[in-house]
């Protein structure tokens, strides 16, 4: 080969290199890693509204007195958000426990009004706002718990999540068992107000459930996602079971719990989730625990891919992040 045409392919070498390089920065720049922000969050609701994402979520360690309410538009920068309601004075009924703000579930309404759903005091209140970031408001007049502690005293009134279904009907689901033990999901019909019960809760436990409910449904199947185990520990998991109406009955996938903790230990506890679909593509939003020495439990939020196999079950979550 000679000089000029060294030189030439030289050239055209750095000209690939720096191709490949721009392009693997940029795909570096897209991908999502765990956990998606620096604070310590935990039982993720999320809502798009005007280009943003706004994720819901519990304070730790183990709640506090209000939300944090994350808003973003690609996972990566965020702005944190306090809002006016709920907080735990404002939430307090003569049979409140002592437990924090935990577990929003928010969801935009066929109105175009926001609904949250959030366990105070272990009780579950109501609220609304025509803004994700408020003014929210007690959707009950008598600004009482929407169920209180003792509907159902031989378990643990918390973790409410809202689901509109495809004919507009609108579901609450919610339920966890005390002391870590007889965890049961309980779910009503909730009227066009969104806050009144039509006929009575009712008990829809599925196999291995302890609480944490979330209903997805796909292709005419109903998915109730949930977790099991402690959420304190490195058993906590997500699990999932299929059926054909938004009551069930239920049978368990083949393939869960589809998120657990790793051999490895990177991911440790997950649970509590959220789905949300982009562009066509699912994504499930968790907690995970973050290790640490102290006499309390820290969590962090991640973001993974949520897929289906052909035969309509869901696959085992990635733990490795997005590009989204």
């Amino acid at each position: 080969m000679n000089k000029n045409a060294m030189k030439k392919a030289a050239k055209l070498y750095l000209v690939h290199i720096l191709i490949l390089l721009f392009y693997g920065c940029q795909s570096a720049d897209k991908k999502i890693g765990n956990p998606i922000n620096d604070g310590y969050y935990a039982d993720p609701s999320i809502v798009f509204h005007d280009e943003y994402y706004y994720i819901y979520a519990t304070k730790d360690p183990w709640g506090a007195n209000d939300l944090v309410v994350l808003r973003t538009s690609d996972f990566k920068n965020f702005t944190s958000h306090e809002i006016n309601w709920p907080t735990k004075v404002a939430c307090t009924s003569p049979t409140s426990g002592n437990s924090k703000v935990w577990a929003p579930s928010v969801i935009k309404g066929k109105d175009n009004r926001f609904y949250m759903y959030v366990s105070v005091g272990s009780e579950i209140w109501a609220g609304v706002s025509d803004t994700p970031l408020g003014t929210w408001e007690n959707i009950k007049e008598d600004k009482s718990p929407l169920i209180n502690s003792e509907m159902f005293p031989d378990f643990h009134m918390i973790d409410a999540e809202a689901f509109i279904d495809d004919d507009g009907q609108t579901y609450l689901y919610w339920g966890s068992g005390l002391n870590w033990v007889n965890g049961a999901c309980f779910a009503v019909r909730l009227a066009p107000d969104m806050h009144t019960f039509i006929g009575k809760p009712v008990n829809i436990t599925p196999p291995n459930y302890f609480e944490a409910p979330f209903m997805l449904k796909k292709d005419g199947i109903y998915y109730l996602m949930y977790s099991n185990g402690k959420a304190i520990d490195a058993t906590y998991n997500v699990r999932y079971s299929v059926g054909k109406t938004p009551f069930g009955p239920w049978t368990e996938g083949t393939t869960s719990p589809v998120l657990q903790t790793t051999t490895d230990s990177i991911v440790i506890g997950p649970g509590h989730n959220c789905v949300f679909n982009k562009g066509g593509q699912y994504y499930i939003l968790y907690h995970k625990i973050f290790p640490q020495n102290d006499d309390y439990v820290l969590r962090q939020l991640c973001l993974d891919s949520l897929n289906f196999t052909l035969d309509n079950l869901i696959k085992k979550v990635q733990n490795n992040g997005v590009e989204l």
